[in-house]
């Protein structure tokens, strides 16, 4: 039998070659939280094993992305000037009447301040050795239609490199493709999202061979769009019954087709990534679905955490039409799921917080069946970013800068307690010996040194 390691690399064909040891999209090479290769360090401080740090302009919760020695990441910079475009009115490219005002789901319970002046919506690329800037691109200039979340950024997606392209999403300000000296080759406006309570956009855009996926789940009318990720060129749009939702698509060969897997309220969907047509959807998440999917041992992971909890492993090999309730699910698991982190996949464990607060959990994978939790992790409160699975180790950052390094396996044990002095949201990830930890002030690699 192949192990769930190898099995897995031939499932997702992003991970190939050296990129294993890249992290080139949201959840790194094998989109489940894992850094393959990767030894990071147990132990830091402000004054211990910081290879180096720098300050970032603005403010972004977006996790970076690294390949052959450079770091590429999003951020959104406030200005003083009221010099910018307005928040665009007109129907977006293709939309056919697709985009418009909010039907009202969702809407008035939390109104939050909107911006009156313009951001600076940035991509930036730095040296890893150093963490020197390379280059900088202010893409869009524009003043938010809303506030977001009072804990959230206007710069939450994550980026995407694949080859000599970076897809950025900053959603109602436009998805971008650039090369990589910055050069912006092409630019999608999709329309102006109205989400739920104004808590602000984050889903990633998802790659896969020529195309680029966007999912656009807002309390308008929302749509899973396709594009040529070469020339932008609108491949297939798909409308959603769907509310406000955060998690990132996951796409995946399964058979003879390539499936695009989204989890959301009303149900998680499967699309057919060469002409957008529903393979299978599945109902019993939550409201609110911020966690991303994953795959690993023939099954595609969903879960949510908000007004309930629920964990489904769901074979996609046998799955078709309306599964909910079929013997497609394998298991699943109504308690102590995430609200805002993904889950981790490491090795033959599942590993998931408690909401957004510092108790963890272990599963088997496979079956399953609890190993642990949901266990305090006493040195955290919250926790937004995900879970890092690494040389062994299971690192969890939390909002107020600190990290618990656990060893992975069935028993909570707890390693090594760490601190920064910043404020912590994007998910930690880890290249080689170094681990990148993004906080609200500053960009942190950490790593062994003598």
């Amino acid at each position: 039998m192949l192990s769930a390691f190898f099995a897995t690399a031939l499932l997702l064909p992003l991970v190939i070659e050296d990129e294993q040891h890249d992290w080139r999209h949201w959840r790194g090479p094998l989109a489940t939280g894992e850094a393959p290769g990767a030894r990071p360090p147990l132990e830091w401080s402000e004054t211990k094993n910081v290879r180096w740090k720098i300050e970032l302009p603005g403010l972004g919760h977006s996790t970076p992305v690294v390949a052959d020695g450079r770091i590429y990441l999003m951020t959104a910079v406030p200005t003083d000037t009221q010099d910018a475009e307005e928040p665009k009115e007109e129907p977006a490219e293709g939309a056919a009447g697709l985009v418009r005002g909010g039907r009202g789901r969702g809407q008035g319970r939390m109104q939050n301040t909107t911006p009156t002046k313009p951001y600076q919506f940035v991509a930036m690329c730095l040296d890893l050795a150093s963490g020197k800037e390379i280059w900088r691109k202010t893409i869009v200039t524009e003043t938010p239609h809303e506030g977001g979340h009072p804990t959230a950024s206007q710069a939450s997606s994550s980026p995407v490199l694949i080859d000599d392209r970076l897809y950025v999403n900053f959603g109602s300000r436009g998805l971008h493709c650039l090369n990589l000296d910055g050069e912006v080759l092409w630019s999608k406006n999709l329309g102006r999202m109205q989400t739920r309570n104004q808590f602000g956009e984050g889903s990633s855009p998802a790659v896969y061979g020529d195309r680029v996926v966007v999912n656009w789940d807002h309390e308008g009318d929302s749509f899973i769009a396709c594009f040529n990720r070469q020339t932008g060129e609108e491949q297939w749009r798909q409308a959603r019954d769907e509310v406000t939702s955060w998690a990132t698509p996951l796409i995946l060969p399964v058979g003879d087709r390539v499936q695009v897997i989204v989890p959301a309220t009303a149900f998680t969907r499967a699309y057919d990534l060469s002409d957008g047509r529903e393979i299978w959807k599945c109902s019993g998440l939550t409201t609110n679905v911020i966690p991303s999917p994953m795959f690993g041992h023939g099954l595609v992971y969903v879960m949510s955490g908000y007004r309930g909890t629920m964990l489904q492993a769901i074979d996609p090999r046998q799955a078709k039409g309306d599964i909910t309730g079929t013997e497609s699910i394998s298991w699943s698991f109504d308690r102590h799921t995430p609200y805002v982190p993904s889950p981790l996949l490491y090795g033959d464990e599942i590993y998931f917080l408690s909401h957004f607060r510092g108790m963890i959990s272990c599963h088997d994978a496979k079956t399953g069946e609890v190993h642990y939790g949901p266990e305090r992790l006493e040195a955290l409160t919250q926790v937004y970013s995900s879970p890092l699975g690494a040389a062994g180790r299971v690192y969890v950052t939390g909002r107020d800068g600190a990290t618990v390094v656990l060893a992975a396996g069935t028993k909570l044990d707890v390693l090594a307690v760490n601190h920064l002095d910043d404020e912590f949201d994007a998910s930690p990830i880890a290249i080689g010996s170094d681990l990148l930890l993004r906080g609200h002030k500053r960009l942190y690699c950490l790593s062994e040194t003598k």
